[in-house]
């Protein structure tokens, strides 16, 4: 049979596993208790879960309230010695059911356990709202890694850097032909050199042609012989003199006889003038030049012979 006043006085004046005692020197002890049954956290007779036969207290489990109760009659089986009765989410309701559930049960504790029902609902209150808010995410930064990282960066750059100098110095005294034919190189390594060196051989090459050609066609420059355009005027209207064609006459006044006639005769004139300016350009230029002869065609005769055959 259990009896409460007999566990009390072991528990405070013996040992408690739960008891944790704070020594502070500008105040008194205070002892404390770590059981999550008790509903103030504090070690007294009043407030103690294992020296009170008849005890009350909540609990918050995962976002829900819970109403946890002990009795007298289900001491002798510790399996089930505590009642487990959900509260709604609602405080005014949750409220209402602790006042019903422990309407037989000292006032002092009814009272503690609306305070402590008080607290867990205004903490999971923040709760939510603190979750809603976006918050910085923070991230750990490790130095020594960051340190080791930059090492191994610095050393392969480094590396980097001394592979391809001594590659292309094998490459020139490759090219140079120092090693002669002692040394097998690889094949792909040595075409891809190859290669490269005669593309840059023939870009240089390309080059040099192109300034070339552009330095002959600058050296080379074109002279062409043009004649004189005041003389072939003065000589045209020195011919349409010569046909005695009157600039104001009216084309169709005369017959169209006249008018072909007198075309032939300007045209024989025009050939006649063209014939003694290139005897007068033999004759500056010397005897020696070859003898041309010209023939001119007559358009009258053409004509006449055109109207025979019509009037055949």
């Amino acid at each position: 049979m259990q009896h409460d006043e007999v566990i009390w006085s072991v528990i405070n004046h013996h040992f408690c596993s739960f008891k944790a005692t704070i020594d502070d020197k500008s105040r008194a002890k205070q002892n404390f208790c770590r059981n999550e049954n008790n509903v103030t956290g504090l070690c007294n007779r009043s407030s103690c879960p294992l020296a009170n036969s008849r005890y009350a207290t909540i609990r918050e489990v995962e976002g829900r309230v819970f109403l946890y109760v002990k009795t007298i009659e289900r001491a002798h089986s510790p399996k089930n010695l505590w009642e487990k009765i959900k509260l709604p989410r609602n405080y005014t309701k949750a409220l209402a059911l602790v006042s019903e559930q422990l309407e037989y049960f000292p006032k002092y504790l009814v009272h503690k356990n609306k305070q402590r029902l008080t607290k867990i609902h205004q903490y999971l209150i923040r709760m939510r709202k603190l979750a809603l808010r976006v918050k910085p995410k923070l991230v750990r930064i490790n130095k020594k890694v960051e340190r080791r990282d930059r090492t191994r960066e610095r050393k392969a750059l480094s590396a980097a850097k001394i592979e391809k100098s001594i590659e292309s110095e094998l490459l020139e005294r490759l090219k140079r032909g120092t090693y002669g034919s002692i040394y097998n190189f690889p094949e792909a390594e040595y075409e891809a050199a190859l290669s490269t060196a005669e593309g840059q051989t023939e870009g240089a090459k390309g080059g040099e042609e192109e300034e070339d050609w552009e330095e002959e066609d600058e050296s080379e420059a074109e002279v062409e012989y043009v004649e004189d355009f005041e003389d072939d005027e003065e000589s045209d209207m020195e011919d349409w003199d010569a046909a005695g064609f009157d600039p104001d006459a009216d084309p169709d006044s005369g017959d169209e006889e006249d008018v072909l006639r007198g075309k032939g005769k300007g045209k024989r004139a025009a050939g006649g003038a063209a014939a003694r300016a290139q005897k007068r350009r033999r004759g500056e230029g010397g005897a020696s030049g070859p003898r041309v002869e010209v023939e001119y065609e007559d358009e009258e005769e053409e004509l006449e012979a055109q109207q025979a055959e019509t009037s055949w």
